[in-house]
C-alpha cells in the first residue's frame, strides 16, 4: 500500500518530457514575439519621421510667398506656392548598418541648403535622437502643377546588407498638394 501511494504522487518520465517540450515551444514563440516587437519599434522611427517630413513639405507648400517689392496703391501681387527644393544631402550620407547614428544639428542644416533655403532647413525638419535610418528629401520638379517630392528612409536593421526602405510621395495638383495615403515599404524588417 505504501508503494502505491508513493507512485501516485510522483511524475512519470513522459509527463516530465511533455512539460519540457511545452516549455520549449513557449520559449520559441516568446523569442519570436519579442524579436517582432523590437523590429516594429525600430521601423516606427522611419514611419513617423517620413510622415513628419511629408507634413512639413505640405505646410511649406501652403505658406504663401510674394516678391519683396513694395506695391503701389491699387496694385496686386501674385501669390506663389512651391515645394521646398531637394536637399543636397542625406542624413547620414550612408544608411546605418545594425547600429544607430547620432546626427548633429549641422547634418540637417548644411551650408548649401541653408543658403538656398532648400531641403531640411526649408522643411524645418531635424532629428536630435539617435536614428536607425538615413533620410533624404528630393525629386522636386518644375514649379506648379505636377511638381512632386519623395521623402525616403533607408536602413539595414540587422546588418545583412539588405536595406529596408520607406517612402512617401506628394504632388501638386492645381493649387493643392496631395500626399500619398500611405507609406510605401520594401523589406521593412531587414
Amino acid at each position: 500500500m505504501a508503494g502505491a501511494t508513493r507512485r501516485a504522487r510522483a511524475f512519470t518520465l513522459i509527463e516530465l518530457m511533455m512539460v519540457v517540450a511545452i516549455t520549449g515551444i513557449l520559449a520559441v514563440l516568446a523569442v519570436y514575439g519579442v524579436r517582432k516587437y523590437i523590429t516594429n519599434s525600430k521601423t516606427a522611427e522611419a514611419r513617423n519621421s517620413i510622415g513628419m517630413i511629408a507634413k512639413s513639405a505640405a505646410a511649406q507648400f501652403e505658406r504663401e510667398t510674394m516678391g519683396p517689392a513694395i506695391l503701389a496703391a491699387g496694385v496686386s501681387a501674385t501669390i506663389a506656392k512651391s515645394l521646398c527644393k531637394d536637399s543636397t544631402v542625406s542624413v547620414p550620407a550612408v544608411p546605418p548598418k545594425a547600429t544607430k547614428y547620432q546626427s548633429s544639428k549641422a547634418d540637417w542644416s548644411n551650408a548649401a541648403d541653408v543658403a538656398a533655403n532648400q531641403g531640411f532647413p526649408c522643411l524645418k525638419f531635424e532629428m536630435s535622437a539617435p536614428q536607425y535610418y538615413s533620410y533624404s528629401y528630393g525629386g522636386v520638379g518644375a514649379v506648379g502643377p505636377g511638381q512632386s517630392f519623395t521623402a525616403l528612409a533607408r536602413g539595414d536593421l540587422n546588418g545583412d546588407n539588405t536595406a529596408s526602405s520607406f517612402w512617401i510621395t506628394g504632388t501638386v495638383v492645381s493649387t493643392r498638394i496631395l500626399l500619398a495615403p500611405g507609406i510605401a515599404e520594401v523589406s521593412p524588417e531587414e
